[in-house]
């Protein structure tokens, strides 16, 4: 019979939750947060860049669509962003990247340098930044 086939096929596409992979892996999601740790850090350390909180906030709304439109529910996605070892995972990146563009511990010229680097290269992280 044919229902069948159209059975299993309605059957699958009602749970794609079942098919996701975690997000602390889905690629997207976790580039778009580490960007916004490291804008934050640069925001906060370098005296003469701002972050543009309210565009942050729009980026945010959009990444949590983002995740919902693959599949994931509002409950995931609270459990994932309230994840101490994701939260420390993603911080670390954030850390290796900045120490690796040559950021200093107490040298906020370092950061500033960096972030207007990201401004003008018009990154992801440079998008969530404004020079003063």
């Amino acid at each position: 019979m044919k229902l069948l086939p159209l059975a299993l096929i309605g059957a699958l596409l009602a749970t794609p939750a079942a098919a996701l992979e975690s997000l602390s892996r889905e690629k997207y999601i976790n580039d778009r947060l580490i960007a916004a740790r490291i804008a934050d850090r640069i925001r906060r350390t370098c005296p003469s860049i701002d972050g543009r909180i309210l565009y942050a906030y729009g980026e945010a709304r959009k990444l949590k669509t983002y995740a919902r439109n693959k599949g994931y529910s509002n409950a995931q996605i609270d459990a994932f962003l309230d994840s101490k070892d994701d939260k420390t995972r993603i911080y670390a990146v954030a850390e290796d990247y900045l120490k690796r563009k040559g950021a200093k511990p107490g040298d906020p010229q370092s950061f500033c340098a960096i972030g207007r680097q990201e401004i003008a290269n018009k990154t992801i992280i440079g998008s969530l930044l404004v020079a003063k």
